[in-house]
């Protein structure tokens, strides 16, 4: 038969030390502190006149993050009619008898990849991949490529 022993730790929850004591023991970096402010050297008071050439936050080089941009790549699967369907409404893309004219530079994508299948006719503006491009002609669609001309990719 298994017995059930308790874990020691759990008689210490709700105790901040643990069963360590005072605060300042058990610190993690040896009796004098180490982590966070402690270990100026002094007691009480004194310990704010060390302080004042202490900073806080991040120090160093800081890079600007925002100057790399991300390319918004969306799949095939993204294009389902419910979607098509709102971002006609939000005036996005349009509808040309059944099929949706999609320009990528104004919808805000870089590019469509392949994943997923296309039920509707597209007509797509911009960058596309060799196989998305054959699923949408597949599904009676057309790419044409940023110039403004069909794109004309041999498939293999």
């Amino acid at each position: 038969m298994v017995v059930y022993k308790r874990k020691k730790v759990t008689k210490y929850r709700g105790s901040v030390t643990h069963g360590g004591g005072s605060r300042k023991k058990r610190r993690g970096a040896g009796s004098i502190g180490g982590r966070g402010n402690a270990g100026t050297g002094k007691r009480a008071g004194h310990k704010k006149a060390g302080m004042k050439t202490r900073t806080l936050g991040r120090r160093g080089f800081n890079p600007r993050r925002n100057s790399v941009k991300q390319d918004i790549i969306v799949n095939l699967a993204y294009f389902t009619p419910q979607k098509l369907h709102l971002l006609v409404q939000e005036k996005k893309i349009s509808k040309e008898g059944n099929a949706y004219v999609i320009d990528l530079e104004k919808l805000g994508v870089d590019k469509i990849l392949s994943m997923g299948n296309i039920a509707v006719k597209l007509k797509v503006k911009g960058i596309v991949s060799q196989a998305a491009a054959e699923k949408i002609k597949a599904a009676g669609g057309e790419v044409v490529d940023a110039s403004g001309k069909e794109s004309t990719e041999k498939s293999s």
